[in-house]
């Protein structure tokens, strides 16, 4: 595709018919203030951070859901946009209760960040109300309305990456909220429980329930694993402290999943510190079972394989493969059976 040319800065860019201002910008190591945006979905506009002026536009306007045009003339270091983007700012910061303090974000909030770029001391104009109490009834998610900045990326990634469409925007004005179907706590909606939202979130308003008082971003060190729990591969980060995982993350734009994760990848990491959880192989004498080395037990099994085979034939034996193992496991286990045993007596759970 051809491409058209526009001023960054007073700098001659290149740019590909369709990009946004804001996509222009971060192709060309510029960097504009974003809250509301959301790679891959529909650009909203909606939080105004990202402002810029354009040559002959009457006001500022949103880089994100602005089109590049050719030969338009881009500024987006001005002293109008500093103070623009300080005021909103400010304005965000009075929507609601914004305590760092006690913040589960706090070092890992784009309102905190945006505040100390701009130097933002105190709060200038009076809090809002807290209308709706903090939802904590579900197992997973909780959703603190007083944090909540109305950006709606949640919605963004519920409706446009996930496409559960679990939550939407509701009411208006001061009363505005993210809401679900009927306005009722999310265990009783459609949501899945995916947490796609809380992966988006940009303040702390959306905190995954299991990593409450784990630790705080700086404390965290990141390790980068798959998914255990079925054949896609999902790329997900652990957020370790002390040697336990505190949450969960998708590594985004990584393939298969690109920043998804479903409820049991991102929430159910429990059984690794299960007591019941079996750290070494087990064989049962007389009715108790005792410790064992992996030789002996596989040898074990080898041992019982054979005997079964050489009293009633291979297709006294079958097998049931995981079919949430990786497909490569699922290979070699069918091999085993039909090359090896010699019986096609092999199946997998899916459809049981």
């Amino acid at each position: 595709m051809s491409k058209s040319t526009l001023s960054l800065d007073g700098k001659t860019v290149e740019f590909t018919p369709g990009q946004s201002i804001l996509e222009v910008a971060q192709d060309n190591g510029v960097y504009i203030p974003t809250l509301c945006h959301l790679k891959g979905t529909r650009a909203t506009g909606s939080c105004r951070i990202c402002v810029v002026e354009v040559k002959g536009a009457r006001t500022l306007v949103a880089s994100c859901s602005t089109p590049a045009t050719p030969g338009m003339e881009v500024s987006t270091n001005t002293e109008m946009i500093h103070k623009t983007r300080k005021l909103i700012t400010e304005l965000l910061i009075s929507s609601g209760t914004h305590n760092c303090m006690t913040c589960e974000a706090n070092g890992d909030c784009r309102l905190q960040d945006l505040s100390y770029r701009y130097g933002i001391t105190e709060k200038i104009f009076p809090e809002s109300p807290q209308f709706y109490p903090t939802e904590t009834e579900n197992p997973f998610i909780i959703r603190d309305f007083g944090r909540c900045i109305l950006c709606g990326r949640c919605v963004q990634a519920c409706n446009e990456v996930v496409v559960n469409r679990a939550i939407d925007l509701g009411y208006r004005g001061h009363r505005a909220k993210v809401v679900t179907g009927d306005d009722g706590p999310l265990q009783l909606s459609d949501c899945v429980f995916c947490g796609q939202c809380v992966e988006v979130c940009p303040v702390g308003a959306l905190t995954a329930k299991k990593a409450k008082g784990m630790g705080r971003p700086w404390e965290i060190t990141k390790v980068r694993t798959t998914c255990p729990y079925c054949g896609v591969g999902c790329q997900q980060w652990l957020h370790m402290k002390d040697g336990r995982i505190a949450k969960v993350t998708a590594v985004e734009d990584a393939m298969p999943n690109q920043g998804r994760l479903c409820v049991k990848g991102r929430f159910a990491y429990d059984f690794i510190y299960s007591e019941d959880r079996l750290k070494t192989p087990l064989i049962k004498e007389n009715g108790n079972f005792r410790e064992a080395s992996w030789d002996e037990a596989l040898d074990l099994v080898a041992t019982k394989f054979k005997d079964i085979i050489k009293k009633d034939g291979p297709d006294a034996i079958a097998g049931v493969s995981c079919a949430r193992s990786i497909n490569e496991d699922s290979y070699q286990m069918q091999k085993l059976f039909r090359a090896v045993i010699g019986t096609n007596n092999i199946d997998h759970c899916a459809r049981t």
